[in-house]
């Protein structure tokens, strides 16, 4: 099963790729669907393309939820 989690954006790299923290693993992803992301952003990551940005209020509400169902960010990245 996928899911699309929220991550935060840690460094911009070349070519539409960006560095992101997922539950704590660093991760390189594509960010071409996204425009104008930075650094400190949080968007919304499917399968290693970041798909959509969000607010950190609402990532950490989501990061909460799933952890509640017993989903931890991070531990498959």
């Amino acid at each position: 099963m996928c899911l699309a989690i929220p991550v935060k954006v840690v460094e911009l790299l070349e070519a539409e790729q960006a560095l992101v923290d997922v539950g704590g693993v660093r991760k390189e992803v594509d960010v071409s669907l996204v425009d104008g992301v930075e650094a400190g952003d949080f968007v919304i990551l499917h399968v290693g393309f970041a798909i959509n940005r969000l607010d950190e209020d609402e990532a950490q509400r989501t990061l909460s939820m799933l952890r509640e169902m017993g989903v931890e960010p991070g531990a498959a990245a």
